[in-house]
């Protein structure tokens, strides 16, 4: 059977109107060249929109109200800018991507690829929208500016004649990320001052101290202003905080109702370390004893020396003190088992070769004490106490010196040989004075020689002194911190303006 063949369909060719090029028909009747040059897809999207930046803190406004962080070309911030432009909804969105521009310039430029149906063709258009960049001040940053401006203030006092503890806390600070609400951080006489704008920022920042060290709190208000209309007040806080006076290496006098509450510990004690409670020792059994914040208020006693009143003393002889002489004098509280008892002789360093008459301490730096080595001790018969416990214990029961912390080499050596460093708060403070510059160079070495004390920093590789100096080992035997409890700073290049990131490493 022979196949049938059925006609095929053929569909015609029209001129261009315009062109004279052959063409399938379209409502139109324009080729897509043509129709391309006479119809702009583009016409009901603006090429220029403005947005609005923070010079402040450098956040992009998102009406009505809502500040938003958008790093330079970020997706973040080229979905920012498509929601813009309010007419993208009536085209197909292909494809957008940035195009350079000067970082100071003000200026975002975003290229767009865009399709849409137009008399039965789909037309496909590439262009560039620039975004004006216009700088003002958010609410936040306003705040920050108004120098009277705050809601609540913690005033964190110590009365103490050095600024180790504040160190100490500035480095937690920085850690728990505390400082994050404060609109403003002043240094004062005796402590710095926390500003917020809102009261539960500054509860919050009570709360912390509270957990981290031994210290106490009050509270007041004063009225600022009143709406008789709507019966509001308005109120300004202040959380008034106040650090135990007893700090590390002090040399302290306990009442007797608490040392027979802590295990019949010695009344003249060693505090070895301050977090969040007192840890003391005994010197001459070993015998250690945690004074919580609790107890110190309801007993509270203070410190009979410190650092700055000891006197540098040259070790001669050095001599164990076995167990059972030991027990014969302690308590019935808990032992160190870090140090050890010695019975040690000494000579002040200034005079020595001029006399042969050696003083006696029995001390728990027997661990670290050799003869020839310096120690710092506090000589209780050359200082004036004014104290009422110290004044009812007899004199014979004393000892001659009390040897509070040894000396590895000097300050300027140990400084030279440290690779790491810290971070600061950025606080508004006069120019570094040199007694807080001694201070901060004894906080640095504690945190070398204590490592339960550095437990909660954050210790920064200092790259200049890595790539300075190789040397990783001391001849001297000083404590030093090694490359793996250090951490790699994070730097980071720059903001949502390109402009340079901020440190607040000194």
């Amino acid at each position: 059977m022979e196949h049938m063949a059925f006609p095929t369909q053929t569909i015609g060719k029209i001129k261009c109107c315009d062109c004279d090029s052959l063409i399938t028909p379209n409502p139109s009747n324009m080729c897509v060249e043509c129709l391309r040059k006479r119809v702009d897809i583009t016409e009901s999207i603006p090429k220029q929109i403005d947005i609005q930046c923070c010079k402040g803190c450098n956040r992009y406004l998102r009406p009505p109200d809502q500040w938003v962080i958008c790093e330079l070309e970020s997706k973040e911030l080229l979905t920012f800018c498509l929601k813009k432009i309010k007419s993208l909804k009536q085209v197909h969105l292909i494809d957008a991507t940035f195009v350079w521009t000067e970082p100071h310039s003000k200026r975002i430029k975003v290229k767009l690829t865009i399709q849409k149906e137009t008399h039965g063709v789909i037309l496909q258009q590439e262009f560039v929208i620039e975004y004006i960049v216009r700088t003002l001040m958010c609410s936040d940053c306003h705040k920050n500016e108004a120098k009277n401006f705050w809601k609540a203030v913690v005033q964190l006092r110590q009365r103490v004649q050095h600024k180790k503890t504040f160190f100490y806390l500035e480095q937690l600070i920085l850690k728990f990320n505390m400082h994050l609400n404060c609109i403003n951080i002043k240094s004062s006489h005796a402590g710095v001052d926390f500003y917020f704008a809102k009261k539960d920022d500054a509860r919050k920042m009570t709360d912390f101290f509270m957990q981290v060290v031994p210290c106490k709190y009050i509270t007041s208000q004063q009225l600022i202003s009143h709406d008789t209309h709507s019966n509001t007040f308005d109120y300004k806080y202040t959380y008034s905080v106040e650090i135990v006076p007893i700090c590390k290496n002090d040399v302290v006098c306990l009442p007797v109702s608490l040392a027979r509450s802590l295990g019949n510990i010695g009344q003249i004690c060693v505090c070895i370390r301050v977090t969040n409670s007192i840890y003391l020792i005994d010197p001459r059994t070993l015998q250690i004893a945690d004074v919580s914040s609790q107890q110190y208020w309801r007993e509270p006693f203070r410190a009979i020396g410190s650092l700055k009143q000891c006197t540098e003393y040259t070790v001669m002889e050095t001599n164990y003190i076995r167990d059972y002489e030991r027990i014969k004098f302690a308590g019935q509280g808990r032992i160190s088992q870090k140090h050890v008892l010695s019975d040690v002789w000494v000579v002040r360093s200034s005079e020595l070769g001029l006399t042969e008459s050696f003083m006696h301490s029995r001390t728990h730096l027997g661990h670290l004490l050799k003869p020839g080595d310096s120690v710092l001790g506090l000589e209780l018969s050359t200082i004036n106490i004014n104290d009422t416990e110290y004044n009812k214990i007899k004199k014979e029961n004393l000892p001659d010196v009390i040897l509070i912390k040894k000396i590895y080499e000097d300050k300027m050596s140990r400084r030279r040989r440290r690779k790491w460093k810290l971070k600061h708060l950025d606080i508004d403070a006069e120019t570094d004075t040199t007694s807080v510059i001694e201070d901060f160079d004894d906080f640095l070495e504690d945190l070398e020689e204590d490592v339960e004390y550095r437990q909660n920093v954050n210790i920064y590789k200092d790259k200049d002194k890595l790539a300075i100096d190789s040397d990783d080992v001391s001849d001297s035997g000083v404590p030093q911190i090694t490359l793996q409890d250090m951490m790699d700073e994070l730097v980071i290049g720059g903001d949502a303006t390109g402009e340079e990131g901020a440190s607040m490493l000194e």
